[in-house]
């Protein structure tokens, strides 16, 4: 039973294809998951030919089988950069795109009309070289906060940590002490010296942080919920086990299309470890005997650039070149 929203109930049904998957709300919708189609993304191919497409986990199943590759919040930089292309489609959140841009050098595009190289529509600074095409999509949580929020809160408690989540506009996230994903918040907390914090996310996961860190005060500043996260009740949850309904399908060529898209996602997630030399988390999580996926492993200042120990992750009986 999956106490979330429609898109990710998809996604554990596309990675998890032989298991029953129930969802307890009716919709559990996403106005990120809502803001393109796949038929959107095929216009983007068609204007820009040749121009991989990444998407945010945050899609339905239809628009991840369009594009190339996926990612979350928090590989999403990881993965543009395995790419190694000059322009790269970014889908759907136009704010996440632009925090990804910026941590990846590159000036984002923001086509208001699909045509053939229509590179020129809505860009930002030129002076980069590399392109991100971005999508219009936000999420209607995280848009809500504003540079403004920041200042008010740091004027009221300079000692104060604050935390971004990307999916915020980056002018929230550059007047933030940390962005990250909702997991890397919750680790940058954990790790803090500082007493007192305020998450700039969906509201709920303060909540959760505090239980978990009843020494350290989480300001309760937040009004913005997610109103689709809230429409599940316990008796929503259970339900569909009671009388096994709600069960989320998957067109099987959506999933096998999607499948590829995700479980490149995971892996390039899983080298971006492996390059801080962490590779015995990162042989644990690769599971590539079935796949005929490329590796890159990209070493960055300080990893061990020990042949021995690359070669470890060429999983025995995998199609995968590294």
């Amino acid at each position: 039973v999956f106490c979330g929203v429609r898109f990710m109930a998809e996604t554990a049904k596309i990675l998890n294809p032989t298991k029953t998957v129930l969802l307890p709300t009716e919709k559990g919708g996403c106005s990120l998951a809502e803001s393109i189609t796949a038929a959107d993304v095929r216009a983007l191919r068609e204007a820009y030919p040749g121009v991989p497409i990444v998407t945010y986990i945050n899609t339905y199943a239809d628009v991840k089988a369009e594009c190339d590759i996926c990612c979350t919040s928090s590989n999403a930089a990881a993965v543009v950069e395995s790419l190694k292309s000059d322009t790269v489609i970014f889908l759907p959140d136009e704010f996440l795109a632009r925090n990804v841009a910026r941590e990846t050098g590159r000036h984002v595009i923001v086509p208001s009309v699909l045509r053939k190289g229509a590179l020129a529509a809505g860009s930002d600074d030129t002076t980069v070289e590399h392109t991100m095409i971005a999508w219009k999509g936000r999420c209607e949580v995280h848009e809500l906060f504003t540079p403004e929020d920041v200042d008010v809160v740091r004027r009221q408690y300079p000692d104060v940590m604050i935390l971004a989540h990307p999916e915020c506009s980056p002018e929230v996230t550059a007047k933030a002490d940390f962005s990250g994903s909702t997991t890397a918040m919750i680790r940058a907390v954990e790790r803090s010296k500082a007493k007192r914090f305020l998450l700039l996310t969906e509201c709920s996961m303060g909540d959760n942080i505090v239980a978990a860190n009843p020494g350290k005060e989480m300001l309760r500043l937040c009004s913005h919920r997610c109103p689709h996260m809230h429409e599940i009740t316990l008796e929503q949850t259970r339900d569909p086990l009671r009388f096994m309904r709600s069960e989320i399908a998957v067109r099987p060529d959506f999933a096998r299309a999607a499948d590829l898209g995700v479980t490149s996602s995971a892996i390039a997630e899983t080298l971006r470890i492996a390059t801080v030399g962490d590779y015995d988390v990162a042989l644990s999580k690769l599971n590539l005997a079935s796949r005929q996926i490329p590796i890159v492993v990209k070493l960055e200042d300080g990893a061990r650039q020990d042949l021995a120990l690359l070669e470890r992750l060429a999983v025995p009986g995998s199609k995968g070149p590294v």
